[in-house]
C-alpha cells in the first residue's frame, strides 16, 4: 500500500508504467517503461480530473521512457530494449510538433547508431543528449541544435579518453566498468554529466562547439553505486554553489546497503567537494547488503527553491518519494 507524508493525494490516473513525466502549462507528459506504450499526453488543467489527450506507441523491443517538452516541441528517446528491437526503427530521438497537444505530430527522426539514446537535458533549441555512436565504447555526450526541429543538427560531442575504438584510442578500462554517460545536465554555461562508475564530470560549454572539462570526481570504487544524476541548485545556499548527486541502486560493483544521495560544494568548481549525504530514513537499517533497487535513484530535474522532488526505489516495482531540503 502507497504511504505518505506531509503530502495530499489530489487524484488518480491509471497509465501503464511511467518513466519521466513532464508538466508544460496545464499538459502533461509521461514517456513509458516498456513497448508497446511509448508517451501517453493528459491534460491536466483541472489536476482533480485528468483527461487522456493522446498516446503514442512504440514497436517491440524499444522504449521512450523519457520525454521533455519546450516550445511547442517534444523530443522523446528512442532506446533499444532487450535483443529483439526491428533495426529498422533505430535509435535516437523522436521529434514532435505539440503546439496542438491532442494532436501530435511527428516532424523528424534523429538516428544514431548502437542502442540509442538514453536520457537528455533539453532548452527548446538545444538537446544535451547521451547516444551511442558508431565507433564508441558505451553512450557519449553529444549536443545537438534543434534550431530546425525538421533536421537536427550535431553542435558537438565529448567523451572520455578511451571510448573513441574507432579512433585508434588506447583502452584503459579492460579492468574496470565501460565507460557511459549517463545524461547531462546544462545550467547556464555549464554541463553538469554523469558518467555511471566513472563518476561527473562538470563541463564548459560557453563555445558549445568546443566543450572543456572544468573537473571531475567518482565516488566509486569506495562506493559501489554509479553515478545517476548530477544537478546543479540554482541560487546559492549559505553563500556556496550546491550540486545535487544521486546514485542509483542498480550495478553494484558488490552487495551493499541502499545507494544514496550526495551534497557536493561546488563554489569552487574546480574542486567539487562532498559535503554531505542523504539517505531515507529506515532504508538503509543496518548497513548490511540488500538487493538492487532499494535506495535512491534521482532527484526530479525541475523545481524550484530549495525543496527537491526525489524517487527512491524500494522494490524493483514500487517507488517511493521524498523531499530533500
Amino acid at each position: 500500500m502507497p504511504s505518505r507524508s506531509n503530502t495530499s493525494l489530489v487524484s488518480h490516473f491509471d497509465c501503464p508504467g511511467g518513466g519521466q513525466v513532464w508538466v508544460e502549462g496545464t499538459t502533461l507528459y509521461i514517456a513509458h517503461m516498456h513497448w508497446p506504450h511509448g508517451t501517453t499526453i493528459v491534460d491536466v488543467a483541472d489536476p482533480r480530473r485528468p483527461r487522456r489527450l493522446a498516446t503514442i506507441d512504440i514497436p517491440e523491443g524499444w522504449h521512450s521512457h523519457k520525454v521533455r517538452v519546450a516550445n511547442g516541441i517534444m523530443i522523446v528517446n528512442h532506446e533499444q530494449l532487450g535483443p529483439n528491437g526491428a533495426a529498422e526503427f533505430g535509435g535516437g530521438l523522436g521529434i514532435y510538433d505539440v503546439s496542438r497537444p491532442a494532436d501530435p505530430k511527428p516532424i523528424a527522426k534523429w538516428r544514431t547508431a548502437g542502442r540509442g539514446v538514453h536520457r537528455y537535458d533539453f532548452d527548446g533549441r538545444y538537446a544535451y543528449i547521451s547516444p551511442t555512436a558508431e565507433g564508441y565504447v558505451g553512450n557519449i555526450m553529444m549536443i545537438l541544435d534543434l534550431a530546425d526541429p525538421a533536421k537536427p543538427v550535431e553542435a558537438s560531442r565529448w567523451w572520455i579518453p578511451g571510448q573513441w575504438k574507432a579512433g585508434g584510442e588506447p583502452y584503459p578500462w579492460d579492468n574496470w566498468v565501460a565507460p557511459r554517460c549517463h545524461h547531462p545536465l546544462r545550467m547556464g554555461e555549464r554541463l553538469y554529466v554523469s558518467y555511471w562508475h566513472h563518476g561527473l564530470f562538470i563541463l564548459d560549454i560557453s563555445d558549445l562547439s568546443r566543450p572543456k572539462v572544468v573537473s571531475h570526481a567518482n565516488t566509486s570504487p569506495a562506493f559501489p553505486h554509479p553515478t545517476h544524476t548530477c544537478l546543479p541548485i540554482a541560487q546559492p545556499l549559505k553563500g556556496r554553489s550546491i550540486m545535487v548527486v544521486a546514485d542509483e541502486d542498480v550495478a553494484k560493483l558488490r552487495p551493499s546497503a541502499p545507494s544514496f544521495a550526495w551534497i557536493y560544494d561546488i563554489t569552487v568548481e574546480q574542486m567539487p567537494v562532498p559535503i554531505a549525504t542523504f539517505q531515507v530514513r529506515g532504508l538503509d537499517r543496518d548497513g548490511s547488503p540488500q538487493p538492487p533497487m532499494s535506495g535512491c535513484h534521482q532527484p526530479s530535474e525541475r523545481f524550484t527553491g530549495t525543496v527537491i522532488p526525489f524517487a527512491s526505489a524500494r522494490s524493483a516495482r514500487q517507488r517511493g518519494a521524498l523531499v530533500l531540503q
